[in-house]
């Protein structure tokens, strides 16, 4: 079996998921009724657009990155300070410690299908390289635009600790990652690391990297909170009342990492329109926030600078902070510009 798909679930994993109350004895469930409007007779027409009709999805030539600073990047700085990498890649410095989350920086966001889904910037895998020692990765679930085998090898060797949702220690383990550098966690579950409190905030959606594994492991997002600060990175997720309840525990927040792209009216429940992420960062009492989940991969059939297009519109007419770094800008929880760099790309 190809590297890429993960490991298998066994008998002792299942064991262990089922003390999850998320468990529902075959699979982990949403907290809403949660469905795709996909069937045997829409399926090859939706497959024809997603693999042969990509004008407009694509940017016209590869999307530039600003080059990596690794001496700015760690000098010691009180607020949050991130750089994002295209759809859901952020590497951030927080309390004097490199986090890295969801690192998908491989090539491909469908390793194992017939046709690639090539990324929007290249030679991606190469910024790991330049990357200081990663004190933590953080993984929100185990979709192959979040969780990538390439991009996993690369930084064995320089990571100390992973954070995991619930049931992807099983795919790090397969891949040579050490047991004892992996946490998982369950919705809700906390841990502390070093001076940031570490949260798993769950999301409305699901998970699986080939047949026989869907939601056979969580998805979820985090939350970031130190003394001065708190950090929320969405995760992937349709829009549910879950938001509110992330904000009336674990808010206000400072800062957030909205997801924003990659949606369709057949899967219109996992993934939020641009609309509702708006909606979703002021449910959750969010002061600043940005998109992500897109500028990485044409996984929709929107084109693909509609999500920012779109979130930038609701924002100001629902009068919400945000922000829109370049690819590979390094910027903090206060930065406000507001630069329209994907047009004309």
């Amino acid at each position: 079996m190809r590297k890429q798909f993960g490991a298998k679930v066994k008998k002792f994993d299942i064991e262990k998921y089922s003390k999850s109350k998320y468990w529902n004895g075959r699979i982990f469930e949403n907290l809403e009724v949660t469905k795709m409007n996909l069937n045997l007779q829409t399926l090859p027409k939706l497959l024809y657009k997603q693999f042969c009709k990509k004008e407009a999805r694509e940017p016209q030539k590869p999307l530039s990155i600003i080059p990596f600073n690794k001496e700015q990047f760690i000098e010691p700085h009180q607020s949050m300070r991130s750089i994002w990498y295209g759809h859901s890649a952020i590497l951030m410095r927080l309390d004097n410690k490199t986090i890295l989350i969801d690192p998908m920086l491989g090539s491909n966001a469908a390793p194992i299908a017939p046709f690639a889904v090539q990324r929007f910037s290249q030679n991606t895998l190469d910024l790991i390289d330049d990357f200081p020692e990663i004190d933590l990765v953080l993984i929100s679930h185990d979709h192959y635009d979040h969780l990538d085998y390439d991009s996993i090898q690369k930084l064995r060797n320089k990571t100390k600790q992973f954070y995991v949702a619930l049931g992807v220690k099983r795919h790090l383990v397969s891949w040579g990652i050490p047991e004892n550098t992996i946490t998982e966690f369950d919705w809700w579950d906390e841990n502390p690391f070093g001076g940031i409190q570490i949260t798993f905030t769950p999301t409305r959606h699901f998970s699986g990297r080939g047949l026989t594994d869907r939601a056979k492991s969580l998805w979820g997002g985090w939350a970031l909170k130190t003394a001065n600060e708190n950090i929320w990175f969405s995760g992937d997720s349709g829009y549910g009342e879950h938001f509110k309840e992330i904000g009336t525990r674990l808010g206000p927040f400072d800062f957030a990492f909205m997801e924003c792209g990659q949606y369709n009216e057949n899967w219109h429940q996992i993934h939020m329109y641009p609309e509702e992420s708006i909606q979703a960062s002021i449910d959750a009492n969010v002061k600043n926030m940005m998109p992500v989940h897109w500028a990485g991969f044409a996984l929709a059939q929107h084109t693909w600078t509609e999500p920012v297009e779109r979130f930038i519109q609701e924002a100001k007419s629902k009068n919400q902070n945000y922000c829109l770094p370049k690819i590979g800008e390094l910027f903090d929880s206060n930065y406000s510009v507001i630069d329209s760099w994907w047009v004309n790309k």
